[in-house]
């Protein structure tokens, strides 16, 4: 099989580079990375050398470059099924492709008010009326999905859509935007995870700053 290469932005603060290199690394799927840094003002000349769209992450396989994080996922599901990145259960991934799709599309005033920064200072922030309906939803889309599974993670074992949440994880914790137990149980159980630690490891080697997300 032709080796799947994964171009992602800093790991510091590139949420959605975050979630395809989560979601293969948890299952599994061997691949190789390349940062690509976005520390230039106006973005980094050398995305769009390998991105049509100007944005990472982008999968390179066999001649074919995917430049969107739920097609890669989907992508790399099909290509090796026995890793299971989506639940087993049909129900299950229904729900699970339906929350990923809700995150990829919504939340946008979480997303404004609370960039992804790993190296954050944990420190409550104040948010306002939109954002806390923000934090609303997404815990009751943990809370349902655990208490369905049993945990640790949304449908038991870790998928494609803990992926999918795990830079809001980052921001719930960095920010304490909650102090409900069930979320902090999810919270400790994402980050404990090993594809978290790795990720988060190489996070803290980098040194390149990006202002706007340094609140």
């Amino acid at each position: 099989m032709a080796a799947l290469k994964l171009y992602v932005g800093n790991k510091n603060y590139s949420s959605w580079s975050m979630r395809p290199w989560l979601a293969m690394k948890a299952a599994g799927i061997d691949f190789t990375d390349e940062v690509i840094p976005f520390d230039f003002p106006a973005g980094n000349p050398a995305i769009k050398a390998i991105s049509e769209s100007g944005t990472v992450p982008v999968l390179e396989h066999d001649g074919l470059k995917i430049g969107e994080t739920l097609a890669i996922i989907e992508y790399v599901a099909e290509l090796q099924p026995d890793k299971r990145l989506w639940p087993a259960d049909r129900k299950d991934r229904a729900l699970a492709r339906a929350y990923c799709s809700e995150m990829a599309t919504g939340f946008r005033a979480l997303r404004n008010a609370a960039p992804m920064n790993l190296r954050y200072p944990r420190k409550k922030l104040d948010v306002g009326e939109d954002v806390k309906a923000d934090i609303k939803r997404i815990e009751e889309i943990w809370h349902k999905s655990l208490s369905r599974s049993g945990g640790p993670f949304l449908f038991g074992e870790f998928t494609a859509v803990d992926a999918f949440f795990a830079p809001v994880v980052a921001r719930f914790d960095s920010y304490i935007l909650s102090e409900h137990p069930v979320t902090l149980a999810y919270i400790k159980a994402v980050k404990s995870h090993p594809a978290w630690i790795a990720w988060a490891t190489d996070a803290a080697k980098e040194t390149w700053i990006v202002p706007e997300d340094e609140i």
